[in-house]
């Protein structure tokens, strides 16, 4: 897993005059959460951040006031339109600590032949894991699976030092039949009854 280290400025001015400002001046306001300790508000470059949050699950080891804080962004905000950073939270932790993170779903191989369609129940997987070694994602086969069949999360190799933070029964992806070419079929059948 990547860590990127940023530099953070502390930020005194609060509220949505103060928050404009910093974003004018090219910095997203935040907030650091975490290990019971008082909430610390920062502000960081724009770009450099937006480059980090690429990654999912980053780790980054944020420069605030000389001392490193070691941290996993827990809700980032974005402009609805252009998707600019608006505000982020993160979570204070440190190495050796457990986080219950979203993992992305990624899938390899084909599905059996016919017109079937994979469904994502999930998007991403819960899984619990060292905060300094989170999966940056999991990949699931879907090889040969037809309509009918599903893929459940105890059914998905983690990474090792990852346990899931779900139900092992809760369904992750299933493969539906694709409606469009049974309807079709079903609409022919008809036509051939009314015709005999």
């Amino acid at each position: 897993m990547a860590e990127v280290k940023l530099a953070a400025q502390v930020r005194t001015d609060f509220g949505k005059g103060a928050a404009r400002r910093a974003r004018r001046a090219d910095l997203v306001p935040a907030v650091i959460y975490g290990h019971g300790a008082e909430p610390k508000h920062v502000a960081i470059h724009n770009h450099a951040l937006m480059m980090a949050l690429k990654t999912p699950n980053v780790l980054l080891r944020l420069d605030v006031d000389g001392k490193d804080e070691l941290v996993i962004p827990k809700a980032v905000q974005r402009e609805a339109i252009r998707g600019f950073l608006v505000h982020v939270d993160f979570l204070a932790v440190t190495k050796g600590e457990k986080v219950t993170v979203e993992i992305p779903i990624l899938t390899e191989g084909d599905l059996a032949p016919g017109a079937n369609l994979l469904e994502h129940l999930l998007n991403t997987l819960p899984v619990e894991a060292e905060a300094t070694h989170i999966p940056e994602s999991v990949t699931v086969s879907v090889a040969g699976l037809d309509a009918g069949d599903a893929v459940q999360a105890k059914d998905i190799t983690l990474p090792a030092g990852s346990t899931l933070a779900v139900e092992d029964d809760t369904v992750v992806l299933q493969v539906v039949a694709a409606q469009a070419e049974a309807q079709a079929e079903s609409a022919e059948g008809e036509a051939a009854s009314s015709e005999g």
